[in-house]
């Protein structure tokens, strides 16, 4: 008698088996559909369709009838759907508030410029009052000013302070964890570090605030008390769990011929931990640091609370910075819908996403060559 396959025969287990294939195809349909998004309110800023020059032509309201319909559409800044629901009077409306507004434009020789166009988004500008060119992220003001190098660099900063403090503690860690503790102790110590992963990042964001800051500032003696340190200290942190948890996982996967053979040979323990172990484990190591700049680069609260959100154009991880996801989650909801202000944090939301997904698609090439170079293999 053969055996029976298929839905007939085991009802239970091929509805679980299609539940999980709609859940994992929804989980990867949804973060499409969420970059989809994001892509799309930041298009206008990609295709440079967006003029954010605070002084704009005027047309004058007694001329509102001679225009074209597409022209007076575009001047006013509305879609075709907002256009088409507006009556005459309204329109007229809209036409005298812009008129009374561009008679408070400043008068200043770059109120005609395009602060949010690619060449103003990553270049240094000289703008008036200033002694030369500089990268300036300041989107509230007479004249927006709309640079994102400062950004970029503020994340850069936190995120390496934070790989530079986590890495090497996690990897310590889960190197003694797997192939160094008794038994018993490890119990404790690996829930322990990975009991961290649950904690609330507004929870670590405050200690790093209040605590953190102040201390490292006793110690260390610099003059911005909330700076590129403290967050990304605070950030490894936050980051250490994950690294920690994937190495250790990746150490403990290593035969254990592999320690045995080193100790059968008079090798100590730490010499084959260290010479035998690890290398054996890189491909997963190195994935998991990976994962631990994702996480490190993705975060929000702790360093919106801990690196003092000053977009000062710095190397040094001593000064306030500013990174991405404290200006998405710090101006977002003041940024008025659809305007310049609006796009250009959509733009950077897609910018954090591309550098992720670029990071995790360079990890995962990496990963594979060293496991073909471990097994012999080109």
């Amino acid at each position: 008698m053969g055996l029976r396959r298929g839905h007939r025969a085991r009802p239970l287990e091929w509805v679980a088996e299609k539940a999980m294939f709609a859940v994992s195809l929804s989980a990867i349909l949804l973060v499409f559909l969420i970059f989809l998004f994001v892509t799309q309110e930041a298009l206008p800023v990609l295709l440079g369709r967006v003029d954010s020059a605070a002084r704009q032509p005027l047309i004058p309201v007694e001329r509102m009838e001679t225009v074209a319909p597409e022209e007076l559409r575009k001047y006013l800044g509305l879609s075709r759907r907002e256009f088409a629901a507006k009556d005459q009077e309204t329109l007229r409306l809209l036409m005298e508030i812009r008129a009374e507004a561009a008679l408070e434009t400043p008068d200043d020789k770059d109120a005609g410029l395009n602060t949010a166009s690619w060449r103003h988004l990553i270049l240094p500008h000289q703008w008036t009052g200033y002694d030369q060119p500089a990268y300036i992220w300041q989107p509230i003001s007479p004249i927006p000013k709309y640079n994102i190098v400062p950004l970029i660099l503020g994340s850069l900063k936190a995120t390496l302070v934070a790989l530079v403090f986590a890495v090497p503690l996690a990897l310590a860690a889960a190197i003694y964890v797997s192939q160094l503790a008794p038994p018993r102790l490890k119990e404790w110590i690996k829930p322990a570090i990975e009991l961290l992963a649950g904690m609330p990042s507004v929870v670590l964001g405050f200690f790093a605030l209040v605590v953190m800051a102040s201390f490292m500032k006793a110690l260390l003696g610099y003059e911005s008390r909330l700076n590129a340190l403290v967050g990304g200290v605070a950030l490894g942190l936050a980051s250490l769990p994950v690294i920690f948890s994937i190495a250790e996982d990746a150490l403990t996967s290593v035969p254990r011929s592999y320690t045995e053979a080193g100790l059968a040979l008079g090798s100590s323990r730490w010499q084959v931990a260290w010479q035998i172990v690890l290398p054996a484990a890189v491909p997963g190591v190195f994935a998991a640091v990976v994962l631990g700049f994702g996480r490190a680069i993705g975060e929000t609260m702790v360093v919106l609370m801990a690196t003092g959100n000053a977009s000062i154009m710095s190397w040094s991880v001593l000064d306030s910075t500013r990174t991405i996801t404290a200006t998405i989650a710090a101006e977002l909801a003041e940024a008025v819908f659809g305007s310049p202000h609006y796009r250009l944090l959509f733009l950077l939301g897609a910018l954090l996403f591309a550098v992720t997904f670029a990071s995790n698609l360079a990890g995962d090439v990496i990963i594979h060559r060293l496991k073909n170079r471990l097994e012999g293999r080109r």
